[in-house]
């Protein structure tokens, strides 16, 4: 009578054990790779839209953690549009003439709108020619709250921003910042300035970087814009200009406010609302 063996029957913990690899990994089927593939369809969504959004951006659009975004963008080398090359400051920029006028903002941070505008004014060039674009910048909505666009860097471009500005809004700031380039500190603009009773301050020459949200603005400007060569006529750059503005203003998320500049503006004043009728 021949007797058959039992087969060795092992146990999940015994397999686990001989395979070095944890009992729980038999049961589980790994989802981040899906995870991570739905989420990458989610990315490009957003970043077709706006193209220029980098992680931080994103992760406020979708509502989710930034590291997740980020870690999701380089398993499958998602990038935005175009980055910016930073050009490093040269060793004699921090010895330059102080400005006619001292720089009042450079500690200074404002708690409510109409406080500090900032202006300057970029070029951008297009077939053979260039156009100016000049801004003017509310410091706390970080709205552009007035620009004007012009052939020539003129003292009438710079004025011409800063009415629209007064137009748009109807109450001066009590701060002005600019540089101190002869457009600004020209007699017609400081004129319109002491007739509103503002305060003027200025940065030294050749110091881009006290005045660095204006900076900020024209370098994410001009990446929302994209290359002129895309416009066959100037008429469609200057379209172009006009809806980009509007794009910054009104639905591109501004990375220090988490929303766009429209957005904080109209929770501000519900804010404001709100507490006023409190008190009452």
């Amino acid at each position: 009578m021949i007797i058959k063996e039992k087969p060795t029957c092992l146990t999940k913990a015994e397999i686990a054990r001989k395979l070095g690899v944890s009992r729980g990994s038999l049961y589980y089927e790994k989802k981040i790779p899906s995870k991570d593939l739905q989420m990458k369809e989610e990315i490009k969504k957003v970043t077709s839209k706006h193209p220029a959004y980098g992680h931080k951006r994103i992760a406020i659009e979708l509502g989710l953690n930034k590291k997740r975004i980020l870690r999701v963008m380089k398993k499958f080398d998602l990038k935005p549009y175009r980055r910016r090359v930073r050009k490093p400051n040269k060793p004699d920029d921090q010895n330059k003439a102080p400005a006619i006028y001292p720089n009042l903002i450079k500690y200074f941070c404002p708690i409510r709108p109409n406080i500090v505008w900032v202006a300057d004014f970029t070029y951008i060039g297009f077939q053979s020619i260039f156009i100016y674009l000049a801004t003017i910048e509310d410091r706390f909505t970080r709205k552009i709250v007035g620009f004007s666009i012009s052939s020539c860097h003129t003292k009438e471009l710079v004025c011409g921003a800063f009415n629209n500005a007064l137009r748009a809004v109807s109450q001066a700031p009590i701060y002005h910042h600019c540089d101190q380039g002869s457009e600004y500190d020209s007699i017609e603009y400081l004129d319109l300035l002491k007739r509103e009773k503002i305060k003027v301050s200025m940065s030294r020459k050749a110091s881009p970087w006290e005045n660095p949200h204006k900076e900020s603005y024209y370098s994410n400007f001009k990446l929302d814009l994209g290359h002129t060569d895309q416009f066959e006529t100037l008429g469609e750059l200057i379209n172009a200009i006009y809806q980009t503005i509007y794009y910054y203003n009104n639905k591109r998320i501004h990375t220090k406010l988490k929303m766009s500049p429209q957005r904080f503006i109209e929770q501000y004043n519900l804010k404001n609302k709100l507490t006023r009728r409190q008190l009452v």
